[in-house]
C-alpha cells in the first residue's frame, strides 16, 4: 500500500483492574479499589511496602504486597521517596499489574475503557489512500482491537471484519481472530482507503 498516512495512538487505560476479595465485613465477594496510597513499615533496616486496597462497599482495607523484607540499601533511594510520598505515578503502575494481582487473589475484574491520545506522523495527509494506526499502550488493555477501532474509526465492527476479510486492513503483528483479541503495543494495523466513500471522515476520526 502506498501513500500511507502514520498515526500514533497512545493508549491509556482509565480504570485500574479490582482484585476480587472474600471481605470479612460484608462476608462474600467484593471487588477492591486502589486507594492510591501505600503502606512502608520499617523495622531496623528491613523495609516492608504494600498498596492499600480498600472494598468498593465497606471501605475495608487489603494489601497488596509491593516489597517484602528488603534490605533499604537495595531500595533506590528515588523510589523510596516516591513510596513514602504515595506517588501518584507510582502507585498507578503497580495498581496496573494485572499479573502480580492474579498471582495473589487469583480473580481480578478488569475494565476496557481507555483514553486515545492521537499524533500524526509526517505531513501526506492530502494524499493518503491508507492509513497505519501504531499503538502505543502506558499500561496492557482488556479492550478488544476490533471494539477500539470501531470506537475510534467510528465503523461497525463488521465492517472491519469485511475489510479485513478483503485484505484491506491489515494487523502486524498478524495472528489468527487479531482483532477480536485485546489490543497490545507495539501492534500496526494498516487500512486501504482507496474507493471508500468515507475516507475523510475514517481519516479524521483517526487523528489525520
Amino acid at each position: 500500500m502506498s501513500a500511507l498516512l502514520r498515526i500514533r495512538w497512545a493508549i491509556a487505560a482509565k480504570t485500574a483492574p479490582r482484585p476480587l476479595i472474600n471481605c470479612n465485613r460484608c462476608g462474600t465477594v467484593k471487588a477492591y479499589r486502589c486507594s492510591e496510597k501505600f503502606r512502608v513499615n520499617a523495622n531496623g533496616k528491613r523495609i516492608d511496602v504494600w498498596l492499600i486496597y480498600r472494598c468498593v462497599d465497606c471501605d475495608n482495607s487489603w494489601n497488596f504486597g509491593i516489597l517484602e523484607r528488603c534490605n533499604r540499601r537495595d531500595i533506590e533511594p528515588a523510589r523510596l521517596v516516591a513510596l513514602e510520598s504515595n506517588d501518584p505515578s507510582l502507585a498507578r503502575h503497580h495498581a496496573f499489574d494485572v499479573v502480580a494481582l492474579r498471582s495473589r487473589v487469583g480473580r481480578v475484574e478488569e475494565f476496557p475503557d481507555v483514553a486515545v491520545h492521537k499524533q500524526r506522523l509526517g505531513d501526506a495527509r492530502e494524499s493518503a489512500i491508507g492509513l497505519e494506526l501504531q499503538l502505543r499502550l502506558e499500561m496492557p488493555t482488556s479492550l478488544r482491537l476490533d471494539r477500539l477501532l470501531a470506537n475510534e474509526l467510528g465503523l461497525s465492527r463488521s465492517r472491519l471484519q469485511a475489510l479485513e476479510e478483503k485484505r484491506l486492513l491489515v494487523v502486524d503483528p498478524d495472528g489468527a481472530k487479531a482483532l477480536r483479541k485485546p489490543a497490545r503495543a507495539g501492534t500496526k494495523i494498516r487500512i486501504d482507503l482507496a474507493g471508500q466513500p468515507d475516507r475523510e471522515a475514517i481519516i479524521s476520526a483517526a487523528g489525520g
